[in-house]
């Protein structure tokens, strides 16, 4: 089947004793075997079935199903977070005296991630600029246990060449991981690309209405576990085969660490992938319009947006993701205080630090999301004093259009 249908039907086919064509909500803590024997088979692994919902969970289960044949993966596990989906990944993958390489430009929740948390258990990052390839491979050492980039970098907006670096981490025998965020699976599909594990925060395009958090785990079946360079998930393929990474998340980290997702939660994503691609088509429109709109303002210094011609990455979006690149953007207007300026100025679009909203939500970086960071560092990030990020929503694109103009006014 084809994306637009995958998201509404795949991982559920109804429920014959009921009728129901939605999958119910299995608000449950854990679950009755009537036997002792059964479930102990099904803690044991010899048995199907459901125990507690720390582990898995029916309403789960559907939406992972959903999300791994959206992305064409082998498997999925569905997160209470899209930083519990990172984390568990990564912790899945790397001991003390690892590195990893990271590209810069990324989400300030990951960096955070990599630098201060796993940097408090001896694993190493190091961050390479994703315009030159060339800058991952002068990177990669016998230490290196994964590569980690995002299809669009928020907010530097960056495009790493997907293609060039999976070849590159194959080469080395390292997995290439890809937070598909920003452009979901149904602009842009990393796997048929090379990438190896597709992350997502389903808190943003995928759930779409701001109502619920969530993160999402997709092994696309490219890194052959049974060659690779992790012993323990090696030893798991034996048995399994290429599900052993997803197994040996499961089984250990991600039921370890207690990451899961609310039955709840999962409904809602389920919600909002039924209208994905309705909702990321007019995303990209508006957000093209208003990237245009605004190079033709001369208050404002930069326009950072992909998608429109003449910027540094648009023949990437014309090659990977089909001439589309999304609704996230940034602007500069020269200082902190014009951009504070604007943003109390603007009525229809919300000051908030999410992105992937049905509304148009803006926000500066720097002194929110990206505060704790100094001023070298996010100059490495693309974080500028004067720079909005707005997460372009669905309204109407004039009234858009509109609450931005009559803001300009506001700052003279």
């Amino acid at each position: 089947m084809k994306p637009d249908t995958l998201a509404i039907h795949a991982g559920f086919y109804g429920d014959n004793k009921t009728g129901t064509s939605t999958v119910p909500i299995y608000q449950t803590v854990s679950f009755e075997h009537l036997k002792a024997q059964e479930l102990a088979d099904v803690f044991d692994g010899k048995a199907p079935g459901y125990v507690y919902t720390r582990i898995a969970n029916p309403t789960t289960l559907a939406l992972e199903a959903r999300l791994s044949q959206l992305e064409d993966g082998i498997g999925c596990i569905v997160t209470s977070s899209g930083m519990a989906a990172i984390s568990s990944t990564v912790m899945g993958l790397v001991r003390t005296g690892d590195e990893i390489i990271a590209a810069t430009g990324i989400f300030g929740g990951t960096i955070s991630f990599f630098e201060n948390v796993l940097g408090r258990f001896g694993v190493k990052t190091v961050f390479v600029d994703t315009d030159d390839t060339k800058n991952f491979v002068n990177a990669v050492n016998d230490k290196t246990k994964l590569i980690f980039v995002e299809s669009i970098g928020n907010p530097k907006m960056n495009i790493p060449d997907i293609p060039a670096v999976s070849k590159m981490a194959h080469e080395a025998n390292i997995p290439l991981i890809v937070d598909n965020t920003v452009v979901t699976p149904v602009i842009f599909k990393p796997g048929y690309f090379g990438a190896d594990i597709v992350i997502h925060s389903t808190s943003k395009y995928i759930n779409g209405h701001g109502n619920s958090i969530g993160g999402a785990i997709i092994d696309t079946g490219n890194y052959d576990w049974r060659k690779g360079i992790f012993h323990d998930i090696k030893k798991i393929s034996e048995k399994i085969g290429q599900l052993a990474f997803l197994q040996h998340l499961r089984k250990t980290i991600y039921r370890d660490l207690g990451g899961c997702p609310s039955p709840m939660n999962s409904f809602l994503m389920l919600q909002g992938l039924e209208t994905l691609s309705v909702r990321m088509n007019k995303h990209c429109d508006n957000a093209k319009q208003l990237a245009e709109f605004l190079q033709s303002k001369n208050e404002v210094t930069r326009v950072n947006y992909p998608g429109i011609n003449g910027q540094k990455h648009f023949e990437k979006v014309q090659k990977l993701f089909n001439g589309r690149s999304g609704g996230l953007l940034t602007f500069g207007l020269g200082t902190k205080e014009k951009a504070f300026r604007f943003i109390d100025s603007l009525k229809l679009a919300k000051n908030m630090a999410n992105i992937g909203d049905s509304k148009t939500l803006v926000i500066h970086p720097a002194s929110t999301i990206f505060h704790e960071f100094n001023e070298d560092e996010k100059e490495k990030m693309g974080i500028t004093n004067d720079m909005i990020r707005v997460s372009v929503g669905i309204e109407d694109f004039e009234d858009i259009k509109n609450d931005f103009e009559k803001a300009f006014e506001k700052i003279g």
